[in-house]
């Protein structure tokens, strides 16, 4: 009672200085221009910036404003998104008849009056730098005063004022009209939806803001980390034609990439690499372009290393080292070997977005050895890029399915490389349509490009194994007997998704194996090629190609089952399918027509290909998320249906123990007749298959409820889960066990959470995202 005493207090305080001449800011602080906020990194002001004012920016206020999807594009993870400030211009929209120019940070503006060229109002105070100026401007600090005078201490779940959806309306008020706005809207001060931050917090933001809000970058790398980094840079800026091809195929691949050398838990510093203008040694001029295969409209690009100054979060972050392992790894499959490149590839955007055309002269094998080696990472770029959001952008795979690869030794045969070469212009990709496409035309192009492609690789497929030799789990790689990327488990959580190593959680409805030309394309459908700031032609393009390529990769599966049950099996996998879709799934014209090499034991011949698979995969196979029998918890893998409907896409677990705690993630698998329906994904759900899976750890970057459980509640816990049935029972069950978004002690918690995340996680810890969290 006495901490919420303070807070009114505080209130009083701040309401006073929030009515402040609102509608007087020129007369009495004077007009606005930018200020220069940064110090260096060793000033007094610097590092109070670094160590007390940051952690709180990032624990408090990252977690809902780190990344794209960030209310108001307000990133508070970096100094240069604070000073950028809002802008009410959503980045995801399904909707928009054109494309916009797209606001990414540190690329598409060099400074913050750039971006006030371009749209975004400051959240900092830019008139007079007083103490009463600096807090009377600021709205940074009026939205936090604002949460001080209205927080309701009493509200387990909060009123309708509360507009927790993905898609609500922004309101991004300026400071000119901020007080208007408060007036209107007393429940949006923030955090938005959450406790308000500790006093000691709100001391230091105020103080920090009162002072004008003076920010640092972190240190500068090193002499290690800069010799690796000239290393890196010196193999990628090669004059060869063969280097320089080499180098683009890296970097088109690792663009997204937070590249790192040493492992330092969280100290690890990342790097990005990018195009730039300027050569090595000298001032970095990153080229902007869309996508990393335009035309960079300079006569030499130049691939350099820039350090990543921005929090890491959890949704965004794609780890990728750089050791003296991989250095030697990529010089044997493109260097070393021996292949003649006559000419450097157009930039031309019909070309450049086919990587079959533009890397044609690149061995095949080592392009797809050089994807497998980290596939984790490549199919992590379609789940955490820019085409993460959204549920149309999802809504093409099912809830939680297996991956695993076709052994890179296929596609060594001359006949395969032959193959692509004489396809390579059906196997072209929505983004040579450019951001403004007109989907219905488009599709259909591609679609009769894609049945040609189909027919021609049953065809070769047919003609390569009718010799008496049979398609059997041998196809599946194995990792070389040591690299794990080659098991993969993708869940996918209505409108987010991960992917994580091992084949984790129940046998599931489908599962893929990918191929190179179904990887390539996966690429550069979904990360290379896909445009955030795009119409609505060009995501849906998007979305209605990526269509082909879940059929083919459980198409590749289908062929290692009975010849004579895959029809059935894929009938059952596409139940309520329109007429159209029904037609192309039966049709002979791309059918692989060959018997499975497998002797099957049983009828139940879906599972003892998964077996087989699993031990084939033994030794590589990461069984970090599989949760033991013996485990307690393991029994909520058999929760019924009725409770898993009730149940969010991921829910966090803590379960207290004698003298420490353990993390589990419960998620919710939502079970579809089939998913090729793209608008009334509603329509298509089978909600009595609904399953949950429990794995230990923290899948998921977007968690939307938190169970703290002490291990002695366990059995009452599972118990009432288990009995669930209506929206009061799901209720019921949080008020005794779950920390709500209102739980006066969600902050002391949100911190518990990201400390054992950072045991759990390792390298690959980022700060979680609170955008998703329930209201139940």
């Amino acid at each position: 009672m006495k901490r919420y005493l303070v807070f009114a207090c505080c209130a009083l305080v701040l309401s006073a200085c929030a009515a402040i001449g609102m509608n007087q800011l020129d007369l009495w602080f004077g007009s606005p221009k930018v200020r220069d906020r940064i110090v260096a990194t060793d000033s007094d002001a610097g590092q109070t910036y670094l160590s007390q004012v940051k952690p709180v920016l990032e624990s408090r206020c990252v977690v809902c404003h780190g990344c794209y999807d960030a209310p108001c594009q307000l990133k508070l993870s970096s100094p240069a998104g604070i000073d950028r400030g809002i802008n009410p211009q959503p980045v995801y929209n399904g909707e928009r008849l054109l494309a916009i120019e797209p606001s990414r940070l540190f690329i598409d503006a060099t400074s913050t009056q750039n971006w006030r060229e371009k749209g975004f109002k400051p959240v900092l105070n830019e008139r007079d730098q007083t103490i009463e100026a600096n807090l009377a401007g600021s709205v940074l600090y009026q939205s936090l005063a604002l949460k001080y005078k209205h927080y309701e201490v009493n509200q387990p779940i909060l009123g309708d004022e509360y507009d927790f959806s993905l898609n609500r309306d922004q309101t991004c008020s300026a400071i000119e009209e901020y007080e208007q706005f408060s007036a209107k809207n007393p429940h949006a001060g923030m955090p938005y939806g959450l406790p308000p931050v500790s006093t000691e917090e709100f001391k230091t933001l105020q103080l920090w803001l009162s002072k004008g809000a003076p920010m640092a970058d972190i240190a500068l790398p090193d002499a290690n980390l800069l010799a690796q980094i000239d290393q890196w840079e010196a193999f990628l800026n090669q004059s060869s034609l063969k280097h320089q091809l080499v180098a683009r195929y890296i970097y088109e691949h690792w663009f997204l990439a937070h590249l790192y050398f040493d492992d330092q838990g969280i100290d690890t510093e990342f790097f990005k690499l990018v195009r730039s203008s300027t050569p090595p040694g000298e001032t970095l001029n990153v080229i902007n372009t869309r996508r990393p295969f335009e035309d960079p409209k300079t006569d030499k690009v130049y691939y350099r290393f820039v350090q990543d100054k921005t929090s890491t979060t959890a949704k965004t972050h794609l780890p990728l080292q750089l050791t003296e392992q991989k250095f030697n790894r990529i010089n044997q499959l493109f260097i070393e070997s021996e292949y003649l490149v006559s000419e450097l590839p157009s930039y031309q955007i019909e070309k450049a977005s086919n990587p079959f055309v533009t890397f044609a002269e690149l061995p095949v094998q080592a392009r797809y050895q050089f994807m497998l080696d980290n596939a984790q990472f490549i199919i992590m770029g379609f789940i955490k890029g820019p085409v993460c959001r959204g549920q149309v952008a999802l809504n093409v795979i099912n809830d939680h399915f297996w991956v695993v690869f076709a052994d890179p030794k296929l596609v060594a045969d001359p006949r395969f490389n032959q193959f692509l070469i004489e396809h390579k212009h059906n196997l072209a990709l929505p983004a040579a349509e450019d951001s403004n496409a007109l989907p219905i035309a488009n599709w259909l192009k591609y679609a009769e490009q894609e049945s040609e492609y189909m027919a021609a690789k049953a065809e070769l497929a047919n003609q390569l194994f009718k010799q008496g030799e049979h398609l059997t789990e041998e196809l599946i790689w194995q990792g070389e007997g040591h690299n794990d990327n080659a098991a993969l488990t993708i869940f996918r959580h209505f409108d987010s998704a991960t992917v994580v190593k091992g084949l984790i959680g129940q046998n599931p409805k489908t599962a893929w194996i990918i191929d190179y030309p179904m990887f390539e394309r996966i690429h550069y459908l979904l990360v290379a090629g896909f445009d955030v700031y795009g119409n609505v032609g060009h995501q849906l393009l998007t979305r209605l190609y990526m269509d082909f390529l879940r059929l083919e990769g459980e198409r590749n599966f289908l062929a290692l089952l009975p010849q004579t049950q895959r029809q059935t099996i894929k009938a059952y996998w596409y139940r309520n399918a329109n007429k159209n879709l029904a037609e192309y799934l039966q049709s002979e014209k791309n059918q692989f027509n060959q018997p499975s090499g497998i002797q099957y034991k049983t009828d139940q011949v879906q599972a003892e290909l998964y077996q087989l698979i699993k031990q084939r995969l033994e030794k590589v196979n990461n069984l970090t998320y599989q949760i033991e029998p013996n485990d307690q918890l393991a029994l909520l893998n058999n929760l019924p249906y009725k409770a898993v409907n009730l149940l969010p896409p991921v829910s966090f677990i803590l379960v207290e123990e004698a003298n420490h705690y353990k993390a589990y993630t419960l998620l919710h698998n939502n079970a579809h007749f089939n998913i090729s329906s793209l608008l009334n994904e509603e329509n298509q759900r089978e909600y009595t298959q609904d399953y949950a899976t429990i794995a230990p750890g923290f899948i998921g970057d977007y968690p939307q409820a938190i169970w703290l459980v002490a291990e002695a509640e366990m059995g009452d816990f599972m118990q009432s889960l288990a009995k669930m049935e209506t929206e009061q029972d799901y209720q019921a069950v949080k008020s005794e066990f779950a920390i709500r978004r209102t739980h006066p002690d969600f902050w002391r918690y949100s911190d518990f959470i990201h400390s054992l995340a950072k045991k759990y996680r390792g390298i690959e810890y980022g700060l979680f995202d609170y955008n998703r969290l329930e209201n139940r």
